[in-house]
């Protein structure tokens, strides 16, 4: 706390030294507000920049120094992804793609521009190799990991009982929905179940009837659905109107949208999603986000999008970045840090359930930490279930078998390495 005041203390100096307030940190964000997808981004990047404001109005910034949040809409485009990464690198401290295809563009270019990727919950599973992909990160879990608990529940923790099962993989045809793929294939391989992939094409999102009438031709033991926007929609509307056991319907995190299940109101009853956020509406933080935010009408953030999952999943977010630049500024002794201070801060969280009751977020994120040979940290996910009119916790905390997805990753991250060569990959110690 005593460094904390310090570099405040710093940088009111700078301030009045130079007779003009600091520059700020610019950590510009890839939006989707516009589009299919819109449905989703636009509670996420409410609460994403919610976050950032409570912190600028009730704090000054972070460490004393202001953070410009400001938004590029990409509409979840890739070309306009890569548009935003080229207009908004010149003076930015992060990168946050907001889409799977958008990461896998941006990040070749890490290793000339040397600004580090945030990528929380999503991209490229084998970032997590931090020795191959020194700039990028994706906290507090990977697509792998989602895939491996979402599958160890319907096991029921035995992953040897899913020998005979069935099961659909109901994806959208994009680098995002095939992204599980190969821990999917390899899995299926090692424990006797018959995997099933039903892509559905961006042009298909909201008339799924074909993949639908696969499904029901195949009646699989299980649906998982690795759907985004307006796929996720249709298709839980699709599974009520073909009566398919909604207790056997998974989603990834991204589909657990609650505007989504409240338009099949009762009827959506028992379908899950796996979510490494959990919203807790009387939280500390939620009460200065109403204080510092809400009440001041410094927010797009509608007042029913508050306690949903993906609002506060933006804020957990946004808590991600903060924390890392905190974590920098305290390692250089500077409040003003530039991209390769902010990796260091990133390669070196600890998320700890101490910080997150002093943040007054206990219970949004489970603990997690990042290091050199981690860049994911693993932290574990709970199922929600629909009860018919909101999402509930409906497991204990989640772990996936790094045993298992460690291995895919180093021989995943070599291959990309080889196939994008010369790639400097570097030893991680530990």
């Amino acid at each position: 706390m005593k460094l904390w005041k310090q570099l405040a203390a710093a940088t009111a100096l700078t301030v009045i030294a130079g007779g003009a307030m600091a520059e700020g940190l610019y950590a510009p964000n890839m939006a989707y507000r516009t589009g299919p997808f819109a449905a989703l981004g636009i509670p996420l990047m409410n609460g994403q920049a919610d976050y950032m404001t409570m912190l600028n109005e009730r704090d000054g910034g972070v460490g004393g120094v202001k953070v410009d949040f400001e938004e590029c809409e990409t509409g979840y485009s890739t070309e306009k992804g890569v548009e935003c990464y080229e207009k908004t690198k010149g003076n930015a401290i992060v990168t946050q793609p907001w889409s799977t295809g958008i990461t896998l563009q941006v990040l070749p270019k890490t290793n000339v521009d040397e600004i580090p990727i945030l990528a929380p919950g999503y991209g490229f599973s084998p970032m997590s190799e931090g020795g191959t992909f020194q700039w990028a990160y994706n906290p507090p879990a990977s697509y792998w990991d989602g895939a491996y608990m979402i599958l160890s529940h319907i096991a029921g923790g035995d992953m040897a009982s899913l020998k005979g099962k069935k099961i659909a993989f109901l994806h959208l045809d994009h680098p995002f929905g095939k992204e599980p793929l190969p821990l999917l294939e390899q899995l299926a391989a090692e424990h006797g179940f018959e995997l099933v992939a039903i892509p559905v094409g961006l042009k298909e999102m909201q008339n799924q009837s074909a993949q639908w009438l696969q499904i029901r031709r195949e009646r699989p033991d299980n649906v998982i659905m690795w759907g985004w926007g307006a796929m996720n929609s249709a298709a839980i509307q699709e599974a009520v109107k073909t009566k398919y056991p909604m207790e056997q319907f998974y989603g990834v995190w991204w589909a657990g949208h609650d505007p989504d299940l409240a338009a099949v109101g009762d009827k959506g009853k028992g379908y899950k999603s796996i979510s490494w956020s959990m919203p807790q509406p009387d939280s500390a933080l939620m009460a200065d986000i109403k204080k510092y935010v809400i009440d001041t009408g410094k927010t797009q953030t509608t007042e029913d999008q508050l306690n949903s999952v993906f609002y506060q999943r933006g804020l957990v977010m946004s808590m991600m970045l903060a924390e890392a630049i905190k974590v920098a500024q305290e390692h250089t002794g500077s409040a003003e840090i530039g991209p390769k201070d902010l990796r260091w801060g990133l390669e070196n969280l600890n998320i700890t359930d101490e910080k997150l009751a002093e943040l007054g977020m206990a219970g949004m994120v489970p603990a997690f930490s990042t290091a050199c040979n981690n860049h994911t940290g693993h932290s574990g996910a709970w199922i929600l279930e629909w009860d018919g009119a909101k999402f509930n916790q409906a497991s204990d905390l989640l772990q996936a078998d790094q045993s298992v997805i460690e291995p895919l990753a180093k021989a995943k991250a070599a291959e990309y390495a080889d196939a994008n060569a010369p790639w400097p990959v570097t030893t991680c110690g530990g």
